[in-house]
């Protein structure tokens, strides 16, 4: 393994690691009002085009980080579309 494939695997150890608390937090407590729904739907689109680059150039540490990365931000924008929808529908 050579030098920019250990800092690229640092790099999204951190990167994605960061996402952790908020998806917790957004899980546990269900409340998204202060989150951004089209800046969630821009990142996790910008999520989605990284880790279709990271498949199609054959790196590893892009392809993994924006995998799981998109996991997260998906669950957190799920949480944000259901509550600003249910949230309308009481209105």
């Amino acid at each position: 393994m050579n030098w920019f494939n250990i800092t690229g695997l640092v790099a999204a150890f951190f990167t994605t690691t960061s996402f952790l608390p908020q998806a917790v937090k957004t899980i546990r407590s269900k409340d998204t009002s202060a989150i951004s729904m089209y800046m969630y739907i821009m990142f996790t689109f910008g999520t989605l085009m990284w880790l279709i680059y990271g498949i199609e150039i054959h790196n590893i540490p892009v392809s993994v980080a924006n995998g799981i990365t998109l996991i997260l931000a998906t669950v957190i924008l799920f949480f944000k579309v259901n509550q600003t929808f249910n949230k309308k529908k009481m209105e």
